[in-house]
């Protein structure tokens, strides 16, 4: 079965098993991250008391880990979650946020990497900065491209265990042997804040759907950026872009990610 094949199968069982994918993540997307994964047929829970994650965190299909706007209390609640999460053998993905310049959340992201997550996605300078191999971006935003990144990727991935996923025009995810890319999205979708945020919980979605976890990186990677490229057609400008692909997330099928999907293994 080839890869996009594999794509819609996985799409199939999101849709018909609603896994239940425990996010926390940040302010400025919460709302957005629960839309896309309800679009896309999952069911996002929303929470990060130190006194409940760990509890919902052992039961879900698949922990989200965002370290956005990290707080001291959220820090306590995540690494409990990552620990529930590792000893109930639940997937969790890391999304190491501006980690490289800010050192509270390197120092946390480089903690949270001992509860051996599933995958790690990031943009370049984020993926660098964790690998040891560069000192991060501006903020949030990538200083790199994804192609620069690639050899840090393969490196942490060794490191690790787990899948990394850089993402950017052309999206790598490698386990540190295997190699896929995904060339889907549209040039529009970086004016559009937390889509990188949105991807990793996609990706959590299908890591719930799916048990390869490089193929869970790419699958979610995937749905985003054929969701973007039809949103962007009749997209006015980010604002509106935004909401049509929570809607094109919901509209998202098979045939779809036949014609549109651009993913190949090296």
């Amino acid at each position: 079965m080839t890869l996009i094949e594999r794509a819609c199968e996985t799409l199939t069982t999101i849709r018909d098993s609603s896994p239940l994918v425990h996010n926390m993540t940040n302010v400025v997307v919460a709302n957005t991250t629960a839309n896309a994964l309800l679009a896309l047929g999952a069911s996002p829970a929303m929470v990060d008391a130190p006194l409940e994650a760990p509890q919902l965190a052992s039961v879900a299909g698949a922990l989200v880990i965002n370290l956005g706007t990290i707080t001291p209390a959220q820090a306590e609640a995540m690494k409990l979650a990552c620990e529930a999460s590792q000893q109930a053998g639940v997937p969790w993905i890391l999304d190491p946020v501006a980690v490289g310049p800010l050192t509270y959340r390197s120092n946390l992201a480089r903690e949270l990497l001992a509860f051996k997550p599933a995958v790690i996605r990031g943009n370049a300078s984020e993926i660098m900065a964790l690998a040891g191999l560069g000192t991060g971006g501006k903020g949030v935003d990538s200083t790199d491209s994804s192609e620069t990144a690639l050899d840090s990727a393969k490196s942490l991935a060794k490191e690790t265990g787990a899948a990394v996923a850089v993402s950017g025009p052309t999206d790598y995810i490698t386990d540190g042997t295997r190699t896929v890319t995904v060339k889907n999205g549209h040039d529009m979708m970086p004016a559009v804040t937390g889509l990188g945020c949105t991807a990793t919980a996609l990706i959590g979605t299908a890591l719930a759907a799916t048990k390869d976890p490089v193929e869970a990186a790419a699958f979610g990677l995937l749905y985003l950026g054929v969701a973007g490229e039809v949103a962007a057609k009749g997209a006015a400008g980010p604002a509106s872009l935004q909401t049509d692909i929570i809607n094109q997330l919901y509209h998202l099928n098979t045939k779809l990610i036949r014609e549109r999907g651009n993913m190949d293994e090296l």
